[in-house]
């Protein structure tokens, strides 16, 4: 009976097989595709739970939260999503993308490796806004779009664009800007960021574009004020220098090698004039390597100011435009993000981190975290990785608010005014930030006109660490 029995249960599951495989044949009813989401159902990568997560074609290349909707740039591919839902809204066939504009006019960029031009994108639609044929190199600001046409190596036009323009705001030209083609964001002469771990690098999303760019063009660097085109500088750099354009200032970094060591001096022009405006000595601005001091590295910093290193070791942060120190460690601190309002440092005991403003030096918030916390500094929160447990922190800058807590193994991929993007493999999620309708407007702003190496802050509060960059409020007034 058991033995019958056992040989019925089989004949009634195939049975019931049979039927279920004749009904999806015939169209009636089909269940393998629900059993095959259930069965590649994705696990939640934070707790707590994210506004949506997706799974997308293949790992992303980079992430941008441009206005309401995410651009994600995969190998082959670029595609954008509903920041609310997430649901993919266009894909597009590109071998590299890029993100200009802020979030009420963001575009995207997109071109294919080794052919001439690109295509400007509208991000919610992916309907073409303007096409252009022949550029060999694009860059990208959150205030300008810059090109670049060369009719050979050596005669080259500099074009500038609002994001959604038509027309150009100025051409210049250029005698070349590099061998080859170039795609998008080849390197210019200013600094580079610090890195974390868990953290992208280009978390913040565009910049807004510098007053002064330098263009390095056949051993040459030639300085381009971003406000009018003028080309105010065509230096070339001495045997022992690197020249780097940073704070509205060309500066000339000599490192020297004597008694076994590096001695370093940074001299400090302004383009438009060709006078100094400042030097410093013993300052490492971490250009050089230990092979003979040869300068092969931008300095680090961000925005209008420089990370260096002091002769007793201590990390510094320099005022690009003036040369000041806006802040210098204690011993054993570790400096883990900068810009042009804070730095976030590691405590010397490894147990905290502590953000201090640069206008002053105020400390403005400490907050545990352990000893390889990694952080970043975006215009809408500083963020903070930790490790064991792993955790991604996102906290207002000014007041070490938290804006969101997750136990997550993901790394932080883009910020935006009301959350974040998280990613894991091929797995994107959203994060929407706790009081995210007062979140912070975006520091920067646009270059002043002349060639001045000052800009108009867009938001009344960034008037740069000094508040040099905000208008005086007594101008024009009698007596």
């Amino acid at each position: 009976m058991a033995k019958g029995s056992g040989l019925g249960v089989r004949g009634g599951l195939l049975l019931a097989l049979i039927v279920v495989v004749v009904l999806a044949a015939t169209g009636v009813w089909n269940p393998f595709p629900t059993m095959w989401d259930w069965v590649d159902r994705s696990e939640p990568i934070a707790e707590p739970d994210v506004v949506w997560q997706q799974r997308i074609g293949g790992t992303p290349r980079s992430v941008t939260i441009a206005g309401d909707t995410v651009v994600v740039e995969q190998r082959t591919r670029v595609e954008a999503r509903a920041l609310g839902t997430g649901t993919q809204l266009w894909e597009r066939k590109a071998d590299w993308s890029a993100v200009a504009g802020g979030d009420r006019d963001a575009v995207v960029v997109v071109g294919k490796l080794l052919v001439k031009g690109y295509e400007v994108l509208d991000p919610t639609t992916g309907a073409t806004r303007r096409r252009d044929d022949d550029a060999v190199a694009v860059w990208t600001y959150r205030n300008l779009l810059l090109d670049a046409h060369c009719v050979d190596a050596t005669d080259c036009t500099l074009s500038a664009w609002d994001p959604r323009g038509s027309t150009p705001l100025w051409t210049a030209f250029m005698p070349g800007v590099r061998s080859g083609l170039l795609g998008d964001n080849p390197g210019l002469l200013g600094t580079r960021r610090l890195d974390a771990m868990r953290i992208d690098e280009e978390v913040a999303g565009p910049e807004p574009v510098p007053p002064l760019l330098g263009f390095p063009v056949d051993g040459r660097v030639h300085v381009v004020d971003t406000a009018t085109g003028r080309v105010l500088q065509n230096v070339e750099p001495g045997r022992d220098e690197r020249l780097s354009v940073v704070g509205g200032r060309m500066l000339r970094i000599t490192a020297r090698s004597q008694d076994g060591s590096c001695y370093f001096a940074i001299s400090a022009r302004d383009p438009a004039t060709g006078q100094e405006t400042w030097q410093r000595s013993g300052i490492n601005l971490r250009t050089a390597d230990s092979a003979g001091c040869a300068q092969r590295e931008d300095p680090q910093g961000a925005r209008s100011v420089l990370i260096g290193v002091a002769p007793d070791g201590r990390e510094a942060v320099l005022d690009g435009y003036d040369g000041r120190l806006l802040w210098v460690g204690a011993e054993g601190e570790k400096l883990l993000a900068v810009d042009d309002r804070y730095a976030l440092a590691r405590t010397a005991d490894k147990g905290a981190v502590v953000a201090r403003e640069l206008a002053g030096g105020q400390v403005r918030w400490r907050r545990p975290s352990g000893a390889k916390a990694g952080a970043a500094l975006t215009p809408y929160a500083a963020l903070i990785a930790d490790e064991k447990p792993s955790r991604l922190v996102a906290l207002d800058p000014r007041t070490g608010r938290e804006l969101a807590v997750l136990r997550t193994a993901a790394n932080a991929l883009a910020v935006g005014p009301s959350g974040m993007i998280i990613g894991e493999g091929r797995e994107i999620a959203y994060v929407r930030f706790s009081g995210a309708a007062g979140a912070p407007p975006p520091s920067g702003g646009v270059p002043a006109p002349g060639g001045t190496g000052q800009v108009v802050p867009e938001p009344a509060d960034s008037c740069g660490p000094k508040r040099e960059l905000c208008p005086d409020p007594d101008r024009g007034k009698d007596g």
